[in-house]
Order: structure tokens, then sequence, then C-alpha cells
């Protein structure tokens, strides 16, 4: 049988046994608390008849209807387009976006999430740095604030995270460049700051040894975020040094293939499929530049709607707490090979 219904929080507490921080913590997010402690509190719901005057809490939140975006590197034309995609998928719910980057700075990245930490937003989608990110700092803030991870993500760290599978997209470009010509070698940064590289170098190896070829690694100099930079610097040297394992070059992203093609006209070598080329070039991601290229360049495809959409409906399952807090769900969407002149 219930018991006399309770009139204010305090009272429910006293009669509960939960204490009243972790009530007030339970009504503002109730994936903010364990399984456990959460079950506890929906049976003392039940058997004590207690409804908690929702509005009241929430103006004592006093929350935003503000939704915070933050990107490692907002003059990346890829990380541009696939925030434009999010905050349309995030105004058709009636919510605002507030859009950061970090600049590829750690130290920024920290910055951007205390400062929406403050306007007490509604949740907050991060594509986070990766290997430089303060992984203790954002651990902290998914666990404070309802949060998502997309593109790139940390392991270990309590939020969902929504992305690329990376193997299935780097298997397709493997399978195709090797019916089709030369295997590749894998021109990558030897250290890369995003996440996705060492998850791409893995998948390349593992593609190259079930098509029964040797995998070949051509890892150039440099860190941050000015990849043609680095690819065409790199990629000049190892054109130059006529050491080429192979006539075939997968790049791990778009904007190191951009400045290896870039590279390898300085050097007068031809790009491409016609029969007076010597060199073919791949990437991956669908840079928004890629297809302007010369030669265009072929590529696998992200697909940006569906992980923007996926993104922003994952968010708010957590803010409605139908997940719970330390949820490290994983949704992976697959790549499309897009064949265009270059190999």
């Amino acid at each position: 049988m219930k018991s006399k219904k309770i009139r204010n929080m305090e009272d429910f507490a006293a009669v509960s046994g939960i204490s009243r921080p972790t009530l007030s913590k339970f009504f503002n997010d109730p994936g903010s608390v364990r399984v456990s402690t959460k079950k506890r509190i929906e049976e003392a719901l039940e058997k004590y008849d207690y409804q908690p005057n929702l509005y009241a809490i929430n103006q004592n939140r006093r929350l935003t209807k503000n939704i915070g975006v933050v990107v490692p590197y907002l003059s990346d034309p890829f990380f541009a387009k696939i925030a434009r995609v999010i905050e349309d998928n995030i105004l058709e719910t009636g919510y605002k976006p507030v859009l950061l980057g970090s600049h590829g700075r750690p130290e920024l990245e920290i910055e951007n999430l205390e400062n929406l930490r403050s306007i007490k937003p509604a949740g907050v989608l991060l594509a986070p740095l990766g290997r430089a990110s303060d992984r203790a700092h954002v651990d902290t803030f998914c666990n404070d604030v309802p949060s998502v991870l997309f593109d790139a993500n940390i392991d270990g760290i309590g939020a969902p995270f929504v992305g690329s599978n990376n193997e299935q997209s780097v298997g397709i470009m493997v399978d195709y460049l090797c019916r089709t010509g030369e295997p590749p070698t894998f021109f990558e940064m030897k250290s890369p700051t995003n996440p996705n590289a060492f998850k791409r170098r893995n998948a390349y190896i593992a593609s190259m040894e079930a098509l029964g070829h040797e995998p070949n690694l051509i890892q150039a100099a440099g860190e941050g975020w000015e990849f043609e930079e680095i690819g065409f610097q790199e990629g000049r040297r190892v054109v130059r040094g006529g050491k080429l394992p192979t006539n075939t070059i997968l790049c791990s992203n778009d904007r190191l293939a951009i400045g290896f093609l870039s590279a390898a006209f300085e050097e007068g070598v031809r790009v491409g499929l016609e029969p007076e080329c010597t060199l073919r070039v791949a990437g991956h991601d669908d840079h928004p530049f890629s297809r302007y290229t010369c030669p265009t360049l072929t590529t696998v495809s992200q697909d940006y709607e569906a992980i923007a959409k996926r993104s922003v409906e994952t968010l708010f399952e957590r803010i409605e707490g139908k997940t719970t807090a330390d949820s490290q769900e994983e949704t992976l969407f697959d790549g499309r090979l897009v064949m265009r002149a270059s190999a």
C-alpha cells in the first residue's frame, strides 16, 4: 500500500533515506546517477507517491536551450561541413547550437568546455582533439554534462560515440586499389593527433594481410593540424627519392593526399589513370576540396548526414535520461567508395 503523499523533496529525502543532493542530481539528469541508485529512487517514487515539481527544478538549474558543439578545427572544411549538418539537426529540435573551435590546441579545448559549462547547456556534442586532449578533463566534463563524442573517440571516456567505421572504409579502398593495380603503400603522419589515424593504419595492415600482400608504411614527420603542408613536404621528399615500394599511394586522410598531389606535380610526376601517368593516389574522408583537386581525388566518403543525425539523437537520449551517465555505446556508419581520376 502506498504511504501518505510527500509534499517536497526534503520530505522525500527524509522518508526514502536518499540524500537531497543525490535526488537533485537524479531529477536534473536521471542518467547522471548509478543504475542501482536510479532503481532505488524510482522504487521510492512509486512507494511514496511523490511527484517532483519539474518546473521548479528546471528553474533552479537555469538550463538554457543551448546545445554546445565543439570541433577541433573550424577552418577545416571537413569539420565546418559536418558542424553545419549538426547545427541543422539541432535547430529542428527547437534548441540552439553554440559552435566552438579548438584550433588544434588542448588548452583551448578545455577553455571551450568550461565556457560551455558556465552557461549550463542542455548537452554538448564534442569532436575531441584525440591524443592531444586532456583525457581526465574531458572525462570529468562528460560525467557532469550530457555529452556525445563524434568523429573521433577517446577510449574509456564515459560518453557515447558516433562516427565512421574505419575498418570497413579503409578495407573497401584497399580492396579496390589492389583489384585495379599495384597494392597501395600507406602514407600517414608518424605521430598523428587524431585517433582515427591509428584505426586507419591498423585497418590498412589488416586488409593488406587478408589479401595476401605485404603492408608498406611511409610515416611523415610533423605534428599538428597542418596536414596539407606535411603531405606536401614529406610527399616531395619520398617522390624525389624515387624509393616508393609501389606506384599506388593511399593517404590516411584527404588533406594529406591534397598535399601529396601538389608534391607530385612539383616533381613532374603524373598522377592518375591515363597511360602516361606513373602514380596513383587515393585518400579518405571525401573532403569538400577533394573533388576539385587535379586530378580529382579518389577517396572514401563518410556519411555526414547519418553521423550528424545520430549524434543529435543520441545526445537527446542522454538529456532525457534514456541512457545511463556512463554509457559508452558506439555507433559506426560505413563509408562509400568514391572513384575519381587520381586512382
